[in-house]
């Protein structure tokens, strides 16, 4: 086993060394613009490394994932749109009906869908029926999406699905899968070496970014493990709602955001600089202490999710929590601005307290 971890270590950072000289070549590179901030032409050939590695040891290890066949030539289709999409920036309508293709390649030859959400309501088990074949796509779509718009600073993207593998793994292996388990621990280590990359441990001029082929690539990998950890009856390693906990930040950052687009009269899909890693740098904190921060918080969600999980607290509590959670969440998103304003009147006003 750790033989077996150490080539997946070592061979996606010989794929990073490698693809870095040929991303520079064929100008697969990010440019700084009005809303990215890095320093020179970075490579995007992060998800394309991981891509990589995991279909190479999928071909070697064929029965680790069910139908992983039909699951690495998604992700290989997947990552080469999104490599297009990086370098010549394509429409997100082509991305989305290529994302809708896979979801339905995905359900009609594997027969992974969203086909209960549980008793989440309280009411008794929720069985979508014909409607879970659509609800299966927009979640396909939604995870996809959600992982792509957390891809903002150095280290989070990596960090967030790390955070999510590293506690599907624990709860898959808790519950006796051990396979899917150990497939979710292979997906960490090979995300290892491109976080290294990214937050410059080999250098600052060594760096490289994910990219759109990573993000939905990671994205794709999430739902398709959480629905296929989730949707086997009495059987299934999770309940429905625990993957709200596990995908918990990445979720409601993206719901946030397109919220507050729709009300201003934008489109939900145009990029800007207002998500949660934005936000906290513009409160001052350093993009190191934002991305600790942001992947604590995911951490501590997990966390409950599995601890949830495991004392088998009520779905419909599970359910209600996360919901207030969100609300919670956006709200002090929306006033946040008015409430680090009250915070600094209030310590300004404390030295002056003390000196009467």
């Amino acid at each position: 086993m750790l033989l077996d971890l150490t080539f997946v270590f070592m061979s996606s950072l010989a794929y990073l060394f490698i693809l870095r000289k040929a991303a520079r070549k064929i100008g697969l590179v990010d440019k700084p613009n009005e809303r990215k901030f890095h320093t020179g032409q970075v490579p995007l050939i992060g998800g394309i490394s991981i891509c990589l590695i995991i279909v190479q040891y999928l071909f070697n290890n064929p029965t680790l994932l069910p139908h992983s066949e039909l699951y690495a030539f998604c992700i290989l289709v997947l990552t080469s749109i999104g490599a297009i999409d990086d370098k010549y920036d394509i429409s997100f309508k082509i991305r989305f009906i290529v994302q809708a293709i896979l979801s339905i390649l995905m359900m009609y030859f594997a027969d992974i869908s969203l086909a209960s959400l549980g008793n989440m309501f309280g009411f008794g088990e929720v069985s979508l029926g014909a409607s879970g074949y659509i609800i299966t796509i927009f979640a396909v779509i939604g995870a996809i999406n959600a992982f792509n718009m957390v891809d903002g600073i150095d280290g989070l993207l990596g960090g967030l699905s790390c955070v999510t593998f590293g506690s599907l793994g624990f709860l898959l292996a808790f519950s006796g899968n051990q396979s899917l388990a150990y497939f979710c621990l292979v997906l960490c280590i090979a995300t290892l070496p491109y976080i290294l990359f990214n937050l410059g441990a080999f250098g600052k001029t060594r760096k490289v970014f994910m990219g759109d082929a990573g993000s939905m690539l990671i994205g794709f990998t999430v739902i398709w493990l959480l629905l296929l950890s989730s949707q086997e009856g009495t059987e299934a390693p999770l309940r429905p709602v625990t993957a709200l906990w596990l995908i918990a930040i990445p979720l409601m950052d993206m719901t946030t955001v397109m919220i507050r687009r729709i009300k201003r009269g934008k489109s939900p899909f145009k990029p800007d600089r207002e998500h949660l890693h934005h936000i906290c740098q513009r409160l001052g904190l350093s993009p190191t202490a934002s991305l600790l921060l942001i992947c604590s918080g995911a951490s501590t969600c997990a966390a409950i999710g599995i601890w949830a999980e495991y004392i088998g607290i009520s779905e419909s509590i599970m359910f209600y929590a996360f919901l207030a959670m969100f609300g919670v969440y956006h709200l002090c998103l929306a006033y946040v601005w008015r409430i680090t304003s009250f915070i600094k009147k209030s310590q300004q006003s404390l030295p002056s307290k003390k000196l009467q």
